[in-house]
């Protein structure tokens, strides 16, 4: 038999700015979504830790981030 001692998961995600929207609007969503993401982490009590936040030259931005997986212990991957 085996048991899930820890767990993690490591995401890169791109929020891409959306092309139906103004320049200025569109990195604005970007930024939104991104707090929304996380808010939403934080509302279902899953642990997080962002490993790279790198914005793009077109606005967008990419975040490395590990995250806990299904409530899963952490063990030492997040600190």
């Amino acid at each position: 038999m085996k048991r899930i001692k820890a767990a993690c998961l490591l995401q890169t995600v791109h929020f891409l700015l959306k092309e139906d929207m103004p320049h200025d609007a569109a990195v604005t969503a970007v930024q939104n979504e991104i707090a929304q993401y996380k808010a939403q982490m934080e509302r279902n009590n899953t642990k997080y830790e962002i490993v790279e936040e790198t914005a793009q030259p077109d606005g967008s931005v990419i975040i490395k981030i590990k995250k806990q997986y299904n409530h899963h212990n952490t063990g030492d991957y997040i600190s």
